[in-house]
C-alpha cells in the first residue's frame, strides 16, 4: 500500500509538470500571436493531457490528474494577483523536494477509518486507522495526502455550517510587528520561548548540514548522517509552522468574536522582504498569513475588515494632536538619530507627547473608523 501511495505522489508531480509545460507553451503562443482566444485555461490543458494519456497512466485515478490541473489553474490566477501571500509564477515540482503528495475527492470515513479510492489492479487495499474520527462532522471534501520524512500525513477538510458570531458594536485596530501584534486591548506575543528555542536548533542543524554537504571535495548529501540531520531540521520546521498557525488561528478567532470592525495596515510584504535583515523577521511574523486568515474569518462572520492605505502615516502621525513628522524628524526602525529617540519610543515635537510607538500607531489606525 505504501508503494501505491508513493506512485500516486509521483504521478501527481508528473501531471503538474506536464500541465505546467503545456500551459506555458499555450501562454507564450497567445502572447506571440496576440490572440486572446489561444490563452490557456483549466479545460484546455486538462483535455489536451487526457487526450494524450499513455497506457501506464490508466492504472491511476483520473481524479489525480484533474485535481492537479485544477490546482495549477488556481496557481496561475494567483500569479496575476500580487496581493497573494505566496505570489509568484507557478514552478515545476522536483522529485528531490522533501514534501510530496497527491489529492483525492473520493475518500471516505468508514467506521472511524480513512478509506482512499482503490487504484486499478490492486488486490490488497486497507482502510487507514486514525484517532479522533468520532469528533469529525460535516461533509468530507478534497483530501490531501502528503509524504514528509518517510511518514504520511492526511489533511481532512470538512464542510460544516458556520454559526456567525454575534454583533458586539466594538471596534479595534491592529499593528503587526516583528515578534508581537499590538491592538487596543494589549499585545500578543508571536515569538514565544518555545519558538525561540526551535529557531536556535534550526540554526544549529543548518550549520551542520552546510559542513556535511561537501566532504573531501565530494558531495555527501546522500550520506546517512546528512539524511538524519536533514530529517531533524525538517521536523523542527514543521513544529515551528504548527505553533505559528496555532497562534494566528486563535488570535484571529478572538478578534472576530469580540469586534465588529477591525482596522489593519495594507502592508506591501513582498517589498518589505527585499532587505535581508528584515526578510527573516517578516517571514517568521507571518504578516501576509495573518491578513489572509483574518480576511476570510471576517467574511464568514459578517465583520468588517478595513485596510489602511500603505501610505497612511500611522507611524509618523501623533495620535493626540495630528502632527505628522517629515524629513529628518521621521521615526525609522532604529528610532530617530537626530533627536536620539529609541525604536519603541514616539515623541511629538509639536505638542510634546511621549508615547509607545506601537500604541501610537494603533490609535492612529483606530481614528480611521471614527
Amino acid at each position: 500500500m505504501q508503494k501505491v501511495l508513493d506512485d500516486l505522489c509521483d504521478y501527481r508531480r508528473y501531471c503538474w509538470n506536464a500541465g505546467l509545460a503545456l500551459w506555458n507553451d499555450m501562454y507564450e503562443e497567445a502572447l506571440i500571436l496576440d490572440d486572446k482566444r489561444l490563452r490557456p485555461n483549466e479545460y484546455k490543458v486538462r483535455n489536451e493531457l487526457v487526450a494524450n494519456k499513455a497506457d501506464w497512466q490508466y492504472r491511476f485515478s483520473a481524479r489525480c490528474l484533474q485535481l492537479a490541473i485544477s490546482d495549477l489553474n488556481k496557481a496561475w490566477k494567483n500569479f496575476f494577483d500580487k496581493a497573494q501571500v505566496d505570489w509568484g509564477k507557478p514552478r515545476f515540482k522536483s522529485k528531490k523536494a522533501t514534501r510530496q503528495g497527491f489529492k483525492t475527492d473520493r475518500a471516505k470515513i468508514i467506521k472511524g477509518k480513512l478509506r482512499l479510492d482503490k487504484p486499478h489492479g490492486i488486490k490488497n487495499w486497507y482502510d487507514i486507522r486514525m484517532s479522533g474520527a468520532k469528533l469529525l462532522t460535516g461533509e468530507l471534501k478534497v483530501v490531501s495526502i502528503y509524504r514528509e520524512n518517510g511518514k504520511y500525513w492526511a489533511s481532512l477538510p470538512f464542510e460544516v455550517n458556520i454559526e456567525t458570531k454575534p454583533k458586539t458594536d466594538h471596534v479595534t485596530a491592529i499593528d503587526v510587528n516583528v515578534g508581537h501584534i499590538n491592538y487596543t486591548e494589549g499585545k500578543i506575543n508571536t515569538l514565544p520561548d518555545d519558538l525561540k528555542h526551535l529557531y536556535k536548533r534550526i540554526k544549529h542543524y543548518q550549520r551542520t548540514l552546510a559542513r556535511k554537504r561537501v566532504v573531501n571535495g565530494k558531495r555527501a548529501t546522500k550520506s546517512n548522517d546528512y539524511v538524519k540531520t536533514r530529517a531533524k531540521l525538517q521536523r523542527d520546521y514543521r513544529k515551528v509552522a504548527n505553533i505559528q498557525h496555532d497562534i494566528m488561528q486563535k488570535f484571529t478567532t478572538q478578534l472576530v468574536e469580540e469586534y465588529d470592525k477591525i482596522v489593519i495596515e495594507d502592508l506591501a510584504v513582498k517589498e518589505m522582504q527585499m532587505t535581508h535583515v528584515a526578510s527573516k523577521g517578516l517571514q517568521r511574523s507571518m504578516f501576509g498569513h495573518f491578513r489572509q486568515i483574518l480576511g476570510y474569518k471576517c467574511d464568514w462572520n459578517g465583520k468588517k475588515l478595513i485596510l489602511a492605505d500603505k501610505y497612511y502615516p500611522s507611524t509618523q502621525r501623533c495620535s493626540k494632536c495630528g502632527h505628522i513628522k517629515t524629513g529628518a524628524d521621521k521615526v525609522g526602525l532604529n528610532g530617530n538619530l537626530k533627536h536620539g529617540t529609541k525604536h519603541n519610543e514616539y515623541i511629538c515635537y509639536e505638542c510634546g507627547s511621549v508615547m509607545d510607538r506601537d500604541e501610537n500607531t494603533v490609535y492612529n489606525l483606530l481614528a480611521l473608523i471614527n
